[in-house]
């Protein structure tokens, strides 16, 4: 990988503003102060691992575990920042967006063009009757109050799969880019990872993070390390 000045990363994303497709993590939204999960200091912290406590296992067989957990991810109070804000205006120019984040901070962005590839957690319904549920009534109680089934957000948990359709959209998205603009994650989690490979071969790849990638990339990946903030402010 090459390093880029953050001048010529600004020109690259203004001179490629319709064709750029963004693939985005949890880095994105720290600055609304909404911290990576996996640095939590909840209930059960430092007990077990918070892959085991967002499991489809954990989740069947110890719901009420999986709940004390999951209400740490949820910050009412935290609003898009910078960055949500001019992805979303890239969006409205033709561009789009792949995000690993549930937070929903894109979709309060009004970003369109964009597919929240692990789900939304402002998005719950029942398990036993399928009804959609308020957030407020499910950070109140993970039953359902009409017919006592257990209530979930609807994310991808780990042990769960995909939708095959979601994918396939994934796909599309960064197939027709030019620009291919990764903010804010350092790529350890598959498939979501995997989507660089459905670029086009003449496509650029950018990474904006604070630390290198997980996995190798190109010999032709630009890299710029640093505030993301700061270049999303100057576009």
């Amino acid at each position: 990988m090459t390093q880029i000045s953050g001048e010529k990363l600004i020109s690259f994303m203004q001179e490629q503003a319709a064709h750029i497709t963004f693939l985005t993590g949890a880095g994105v939204s720290t600055p609304s102060g909404i911290p990576d999960y996996r640095s939590l200091t909840g209930v059960y912290h430092g007990l077990e691992e918070p892959e085991y406590l967002l499991s489809a296992t954990c989740l069947k067989y110890e719901p009420e575990k999986f709940y004390a957990f999951v209400k740490h991810l949820y910050h009412p109070d935290a609003k898009p920042n910078i960055i949500h804000e001019k992805i979303a205006e890239y969006c409205r120019q033709g561009s789009a967006l792949v995000t690993q984040n549930i937070d929903g901070l894109h979709q309060r962005a009004v970003t369109p063009q964009m597919v929240a590839f692990h789900g939304n957690l402002s998005d719950v319904y029942c398990q036993k009757c399928q009804a959609a549920v308020p957030v407020a009534d499910y950070l109140t109680s993970d039953v359902h109050a009409n017919c006592g089934g257990r209530l979930r957000p609807n994310i991808i948990l780990y042990e769960e799969g995909l939708p095959l359709q979601r994918i396939i959209v994934a796909e599309k998205m960064v197939a027709q880019a030019q620009l291919l603009v990764v903010v804010g994650t350092s790529l350890k989690v598959y498939p979501f990872a995997g989507l660089l490979d459905a670029k086009k071969l003449d496509s650029q790849v950018v990474v904006i993070n604070r630390e290198a990638p997980s996995r190798p990339l190109a010999a032709d990946v630009l890299e710029y390390y640093g505030s993301a903030e700061e270049i999303f402010k100057e576009l």
